[in-house]
Order: C-alpha cells, then structure tokens, then sequence
C-alpha cells in the first residue's frame, strides 16, 4: 500500500484556507497512492472553540473530502470537529475513493487543555478495512493508552493523526516505535507543524515505523507531502515466524 503523509502548518479556525491548502498538497502528489493522510483537527487547528467551527457530516468539509477521494482514487483519512445530537466530537473520518465514509471519535480527550470538557468521547474501536488491509484508527493523545491500541483484532496497520507540541516530542516518538513493536504491526503517525493561535509549537515527527520498530520514514520536520510504501506480506511472515501476538494477555475494555 503507498501511503501519503501530509505534514503542514494549520490557519487558526480556518476551514476554507485549510481545505485550499491541503488540496493544493495533494494535487502536488506526482504518484498513485492508496491512501492520504492528514493530520488532527486539520481544518482549524486543534482548538476548544468547538460550537464555533463545528460541521456536520452533510457540511462543506467533508463533501470537500469525499468529492476529492473520488477524484484521486485514493482514500483520504483525517479528523475535523462534528456537531451530531448537539454533542462535538474530535471525530476521525476514513473517506474511501467511492466516497463512503467510516469513523472513529477520539476516545481519549485531552484533559490538559480542556478538551474534555467541550468534546464527547467516543465509545468505539474502529478498524476500518481497505484494499485487504486492516486499519485501526487513533487520534493524538490516544497514543499514550496502549491497552487501547493493543492489537487483538489482528489489524496491519495503526494510524495515528494529531497537533502533538514540540515540548512532548520525546514521547511522541518513542510510543509510536513502542505501538509497532508491542503490537507487531506498521504504525504511521501524522502531526502539524508551526506555532497555534495558543503559542505550542508543533515540529511534525510525521513518521512511519515497520512492524519491528524500524524506520520507513524517519521523523520529519518539514512542511511537506511524504510518500511511503508498506508491504503485507512481509509482516504477516514475520508475525507467523516470532508469534508474539500468541502470548498477549487477554482482558476486555469497558468503552
């Protein structure tokens, strides 16, 4: 499966000026890709101003998606806030090439900056499945609850957007080398970069790690569309060889 990773500054609350933007990154991608990747709440930046800025899933963003998933062949996954029941969701939208839509709302809310008190969490695990991959879908600070993440559903690849700061960096790399160890599975994470309308400075660390912990693509710091290729089959292979998975502790989540 190729892969682009969309790395980029965000306009502050700004839906128009992201959606022309990340669509001129996209049409900049001079090779067929599966599936494009954009980072957390990439229409406005990740904000707490949710009544302001939300949209349905009948509004101009994600008809924007769907019209451009269509026309790039390609599926396009990233979250935006969404109003539904008078409830906000940090909600990540996976929109295939037909225009079909699955989602995931964050389950994990950012409590350090309020986010739990203006978002709904989600209740649901999501694992999408695209051209014979299975992919589980993660938003941003859910990167540090692996008992969340672990891989019981056999998924292939864990997909992490976010706005993660500059000043937590460290972590941000480390736990996504810990995810695709621990779960023996391709993890890819995509951040922003630039300063927000609340001065935390973003450095990206978009990456992808292999199923061993070892870089496909090493952090980035720059604004820019990155493309990755992973390989199924050399995963399953070495899944079937270790067998790690085999030995993991069986427990249930109460969502």
């Amino acid at each position: 499966m190729k892969i682009a990773l969309i790395q980029s500054n965000l306009y502050w609350e700004n839906a128009s000026e992201n959606r022309k933007q990340f669509e001129s990154k996209i049409n900049t991608i001079d090779t067929d890709v599966n599936l494009i990747v954009l980072p957390e709440m990439f229409s406005t930046g990740f904000t707490m101003n949710a009544a302001a800025v939300a949209e349905t899933m009948q509004g101009e963003t994600i008809s924007w998606i769907q019209s451009l998933a269509k026309q790039k062949k390609a599926a396009i996954v990233g979250s935006l806030v969404i109003v539904e029941n008078e409830k906000y969701y940090n909600r990540m939208v996976f929109v295939f090439p037909s225009g079909e839509i699955q989602y995931y709302n964050k389950r994990h809310l950012f409590s350090l900056a309020g986010e739990d008190q203006f978002y709904t969490k989600g209740d649901e695990k999501v694992i999408v499945n695209y051209l014979d991959w299975k992919i589980c879908l993660q938003v941003c600070y859910d990167l540090r609850f692996p008992v969340f993440a672990r891989n019981v559903e056999n998924y292939d690849l864990l997909l992490y957007v976010a706005n993660w700061p500059k000043v937590r960096t460290n972590a941000w790399d480390a736990l996504l080398k810990a995810r695709a160890i621990e779960n023996l599975s391709y993890v890819i994470g995509v951040n922003r970069v630039g300063l927000d309308a609340n001065n935390f400075e973003h450095i990206g660390h978009s990456q992808a790690v292999d199923f061993l912990g070892n870089y496909i693509l090493e952090p980035q710091e720059t604004e820019d569309v990155f493309v990755v290729e992973l390989d199924k089959n050399t995963m399953l292979e070495t899944r079937k060889k270790l067998d790690f998975l085999s030995d993991k502790d069986v427990f249930r989540i109460d969502l």
